[in-house]
């Protein structure tokens, strides 16, 4: 049997940290099986997806665990690897506006209403390139229940974008080949 693991994992940028995170996670027989990593404001942050033989995921974690004492700040928790229960489809979202606090917010507590989850969230600030004010733009992949009407969320996505003066673009994600 097999244990999956998600970790958390966080420090100042410098080279090799990708490099100390997956020795450990090899010293340990385990197999790095996704992860997003980025780097913002000069702070290293990622979660990963380890999966372990059970009879080694005590010692990969405190293996991560270890870390620490390089400058990383870890948390490691056991997968349930469980669903989401009912039926839903896959969306994409895409969001640009000018940029100004709330608009996750406002976005994400519409979703929440109808009952959608996010699964995926990409956001970031640029210059506008006629106006050079600063553009947020997000890349949201959503997962919503199928009793919810792509009509009633364009609606209310429509309203909020609106009220928040930016444009939104709700579609369904490329068939796989």
């Amino acid at each position: 049997m097999t244990s999956t693991l998600v970790a958390t994992v966080m420090s100042d940028d410098r080279p090799g940290l990708v490099e100390a995170l997956s020795e450990v996670v090899v010293e340990h027989g385990g197999n790095w099986l996704e992860s997003r990593i980025s780097r913002l404001a000069g702070k290293f942050a990622g979660i990963l997806l380890v999966r372990v033989p059970d009879n080694k995921a005590l010692v990969l974690t405190l293996g991560l665990q270890a870390l620490e004492s390089q400058g990383f700040k870890i948390m490691v928790e056991r997968s349930t690897g469980g669903a989401l229960a009912g039926d839903y489809r896959s969306l994409s979202l895409d969001l640009i506006g000018q940029d100004h606090p709330g608009i996750v917010y406002d976005i994400s507590h519409a979703l929440g209403r109808l009952g959608i989850s996010v699964e995926d969230l990409l956001t970031e600030c640029v210059s506008g390139s006629m106006s050079g004010e600063n553009l947020f733009k997000a890349t949201v992949q959503l997962r919503v229940p199928s009793h919810v009407a792509i009509a009633e969320l364009r609606d209310v996505l429509e309203g909020v974008a609106n009220e928040l003066m930016v444009d939104i673009t709700l579609e369904e994600p490329p068939a796989a080949a």
